[in-house]
């Protein structure tokens, strides 16, 4: 990913669990973020993924879907999913859409 390309995402394996999201979770990026995403949480084992948030550098309805998907996905293989560092526009979105709750079942401790 070049550095200020927003419209590219990547998902980093940071160790212990956790996974961090690197670049854009937009439109422009759903359809990868969700592989991505696919690909990490059908991975083998039970622990308990982390998917920090931090370094997300912009962020629409689309990333919202996409999280939100990643924790369907989670509890379909039976994982723990929490998140950490999550956009300010991704949270007022979800308070929005009255899918606030979702989130937060996932927010990390």
């Amino acid at each position: 990913m070049r550095e200020g390309d927003s419209a590219e995402v990547e998902l980093v394996n940071a160790g212990a669990g956790r996974i961090q999201v690197r670049g854009a979770l937009t439109f422009a990026t759903a359809r990868r973020a969700r592989a991505e995403g696919e690909r990490v949480l059908g991975a083998p084992g039970n622990t308990p993924i982390e998917i920090d948030c931090a370094a997300v550098t912009a962020s629409d309805s689309s990333g919202l879907a996409v999280l939100l998907d990643w924790l369907v996905l989670a509890r379909r293989r039976g994982r723990v999913l929490r998140f950490s560092g999550l956009p300010e526009p991704i949270l007022a979105v979800a308070q929005i859409s009255d899918v606030e709750s979702y989130l937060n079942q996932g927010l990390a401790e």
